[in-house]
C-alpha cells in the first residue's frame, strides 16, 4: 500500500523532482497508517504480495504469452471461416484462497476464446469456443503457477 500511495503521489504531481520525492515520502508514511486504520487493511498483506512477487511476475508474463497464443488461434479460426464448436466445461481448481480463484477466473476470461461464466469458491464454469481450448484447463499453466503462491 505505501508503494501504491507513493506512485499515486507521483502521478498526481505529473513529474518527478527531488522536491516531489522528498515531500512524497513523509506524506506517504503519514497516509498509510491512516488508510490502513480507516479501511481495515492489514499491512501483512503487502508482505505476502512481496514474498510472492517472483511467482506473480512469472504469472503475468505467462498470462501475456497465453493471451497472444490464444488470440492467434482465434484469429486463425476467424480467418479460415471455421465454425466455432462451443463447449461449456465445469471443474474445481482446488484452491482455498479467494485471491487464487479470482486470479484464475480473470485470467481465463482475459484469454481469447474462453470466458469464465460462473465461479464460486473453487468451482468454475467456463465457456470455450472450441473443445481443444477446454482440454487440460483444470491443470493449465495458470493453475500450476497459482499453486506455487504461499
Amino acid at each position: 500500500m505505501p508503494v501504491f500511495f507513493f506512485v499515486l503521489w507521483i502521478i498526481f504531481n505529473g513529474k518527478i523532482t527531488a522536491e516531489i520525492v522528498l515531500i512524497g515520502l513523509p506524506v506517504t508514511a503519514a497516509v498509510t497508517p491512516f488508510a490502513c486504520r480507516v479501511l481495515g487493511y492489514p499491512l501483512r498483506n503487502d508482505l505476502k504480495i512481496l514474498r510472492n512477487l517472483p511467482i506473480l511476475s512469472l504469472y503475468i508474463l505467462n498470462l501475456i504469452r497465453e493471451i497472444v497464443v490464444a488470440a492467434t488461434s482465434v484469429m486463425g479460426m476467424v480467418w479460415s471461416a471455421k465454425n466455432p464448436d462451443p463447449v461449456i466445461v465445469e471443474f474445481h481448481s482446488g484452491f482455498d484462497s479467494r485471491l487464487q480463484n479470482v486470479l484464475l477466473a480473470n485470467s481465463i476470461t482475459l484469454t481469447p476464446g474462453t470466458i469464465t461464466v460462473f465461479q464460486e469458491g473453487d468451482r468454475f464454469v467456463v465457456h470455450c469456443l472450441r473443445p481443444e481450448y477446454a482440454r487440460g484447463i483444470e491443470d493449465s499453466s495458470f493453475v500450476r503457477l497459482l499453486r506455487k503462491i504461499k
